[in-house]
């Protein structure tokens, strides 16, 4: 009965007779079980949550449907696609209309989908979908409750698997744009059901060590399967209350975790992760080279603005010799003002006054041009540039004010700081006694 059994299925299969088999190539072996299977499986509906979605530029799908012992390939030509009248996603639930084949360059059975519909969500995206409503009612997820991100840190951190690949783009990024920060990797499984518990351990190392002032957490694209560990509650808790500011940065731009809802910032990749991390170099080199421009700009405006009153100062001194004339001119109109009859006596008499006059007047002069050329050269110790020259610094705010007390002061203030040569923009990040 057991040979008559074999001969019959080797019968339905075109393989002939057991006793002298027909040597066959595998494409024409794929090709006969494919047509096996798609008469003796007419159209089936099937029923099964979609996992590892993926929409071809060509608008075909590509995905399995799976319960919690199988899975299948299934395929969904475009011109099937376009009449779904819904966009299915990861961890749907669905009902479809197929037809069992066979894919023959890999020889793979898959389901050929001809209809399909929504029949519910998954299990594991209604448990995400639970626990992102338990944190969010917590205010876990809120926005006043995300911390700022560095500016330029002094070290970043990495939390994920020593094998991913998204620790190389992670750190070819970083290499790229700000080769001098140091890179600390934190190694901890992405995956699988240890994974939550590493990723908890690796956070509280960093923590406790203090050693970087922004977290990286990140991983490669994935099922939802794949990136479960990124929806533990405990995890996300423990990114919520870090005190490093956390960057999440997994799978890609369309995988959505609760890690990514707790940390402070999504990025939509790994790469883009690490470019959040960081400024480039050519951007801090662009801004520096700004603020030296603006510094040169703002000198050249005070040294003209020194050199005008200097003018004006100069135009209110009058030389001795004008001084002089003014005296003479005005005891001439003196002495025809005059009508005594002893003009001579009194025209020696003035003329001796005058010449008297005269010497009082030019040695006041000298004693005044003594003094100005004193208090031109105390003038010019003064200076705003000489004290410069010195090392000190001249800090003014925003508005162009003086800046004389740090207690005026807050952090977040932008001050401009005039040097002898140039100005600086800097930004005040505390202040003391």
């Amino acid at each position: 009965m057991k040979a008559g059994f074999l001969q019959s299925n080797a019968d339905s299969l075109g393989l002939g007779a057991l006793k002298g088999p027909e040597v066959l190539a595998v494409s024409e072996l794929v090709r006969r079980i494919a047509g096996l299977l798609e008469r003796q499986f007419p159209l089936l509906r099937v029923r099964g949550e979609i996992s590892n979605l993926s929409v071809a530029s060509s608008g075909h799908h590509y995905f399995s449907l799976k319960d919690r012992q199988s899975q299948i390939r299934c395929v969904m030509f475009r011109n099937k696609a376009q009449f779904m009248g819904f966009r299915p996603k990861e961890g749907d639930m669905v009902e479809v209309l197929a037809q069992l084949s066979v894919y023959e360059p890999r020889g793979d059975i898959q389901l050929q989908i001809e209809q399909m519909r929504p029949a519910g969500q998954g299990d594991l995206q209604l448990q995400f979908l639970r626990l992102k409503q338990k944190l969010q009612a917590e205010g876990l997820f809120d926005q006043e409750r995300k911390r700022v991100l560095p500016e330029l840190p002094r070290a970043i951190g990495v939390i994920t698997s020593l094998q991913a690949a998204a620790l190389r783009d992670v750190l070819a990024t970083l290499g790229q744009r700000m080769p001098s920060i140091p890179v600390i990797i934190y190694p901890a499984s992405v995956q699988g059901l240890s994974a939550p518990k590493e990723l908890i351990e690796a956070f509280r190392q960093a923590n406790e060590r203090k050693d970087c002032d922004v977290l990286l957490l990140v991983r490669g694209g994935g099922s939802i399967e794949d990136l479960w560990a990124f929806n533990d509650e405990t995890l996300a808790r423990c990114i919520a209350s870090s005190p490093i500011p956390v960057i999440a940065g997994i799978g890609h731009e369309s995988d959505v975790t609760i890690a990514d809802f707790a940390a402070d910032w999504r990025a939509p990749t790994p790469t883009a992760a690490a470019t959040q991390s960081c400024p480039s170099w050519q951007s801090l080199e662009r801004q520096l080279q700004h603020v030296a421009q603006t510094m040169q700009l703002r000198w050249q405006t005070s040294l003209r603005r020194f050199e005008q009153h200097t003018d004006r100062l100069a135009r209110q001194l009058k030389a001795p010799s004008e001084r002089l004339q003014e005296r003479a001119e005005w005891l001439q109109r003196l002495s025809l003002r005059l009508r005594s009859p002893d003009l001579d006596r009194l025209g020696e008499a003035l003329a001796l006054r005058a010449r008297r006059l005269g010497q009082a007047l030019e040695t006041t002069m000298k004693s005044r041009e003594s003094q100005l050329d004193v208090f031109s050269k105390q003038l010019e110790l003064l200076s705003p540039q000489r004290i410069l020259e010195r090392g000190y610094a001249l800090v003014t705010d925003e508005h162009g004010r003086l800046v004389r007390k740090a207690t005026a002061l807050a952090p977040g203030d932008m001050l401009d700081v005039s040097l002898a040569e140039g100005l600086i923009q800097v930004e005040v990040t505390g202040t003391g006694d």
